[in-house]
């Protein structure tokens, strides 16, 4: 027991590491606002980085700005499917819109289109905010797609940073500043 504690403490520790200390998003240089490690029943999963154009450590005030700002997700374990991955953002949707996915589906639908390739460990995914186009998906690099709209936005960064977030620890990951930790 004493060894998963120090393991899982080495992730969180090394999550940082593992992601750029900023990111260019059109024009707009992005810089870590902080990461952290997705892990469920002691499996870590991803590394997640929130990138903003300033330090924030509020969560009420990402999700409703209206500006550039990016997340990227790094699989970090084979046991993330296509399919687990789909689901697991599914139900964050339907978590941060208090069950009612309707007013945003049409954008969940094109948001499930940029992730039906198949999904591997040491895939990396960006999700790019930019108010004029909406959120840009890229994996590996390579555009899968933009979803409009800042309504579907602030329902996309609400799954990690809401007040009932898919991983609590990882919230609190992704607004502590890395040179804080």
């Amino acid at each position: 027991l004493i060894l998963m504690g120090l393991n899982m403490g080495m992730s969180e520790a090394s999550a940082a590491e593992k992601l750029p200390p900023q990111i260019q998003a059109g024009e707009h240089r992005l810089i870590l606002n902080g990461s952290g490690v997705r892990t469920k029943t002691f499996l870590e999963l991803y590394v997640a980085g929130l990138y903003l154009t300033k330090p924030n450590n509020n969560s009420a005030t990402i999700i409703a700005a209206d500006e550039p700002m990016a997340l990227r997700i790094q699989i970090t374990s084979g046991f993330v499917s296509q399919s687990s991955l789909v689901d697991s953002l599914e139900e964050g949707f339907k978590n941060t819109t208090g069950g009612d996915t309707r007013e945003i589906r049409k954008e969940i639908e094109q948001f499930r289109e940029c992730f039906k390739d198949e999904i591997k460990k040491g895939d990396v995914f960006d999700m790019v905010y930019l108010p004029q186009h909406g959120v840009i998906v890229n994996k590996n690099g390579k555009f899968k797609g933009a979803i409009a709209g800042a309504k579907f936005k602030q329902a996309l960064f609400s799954i990690w940073l809401s007040d009932k977030p898919a991983d609590s620890v990882l919230k609190q990951a992704l607004l502590t500043p890395a040179k804080v930790r």
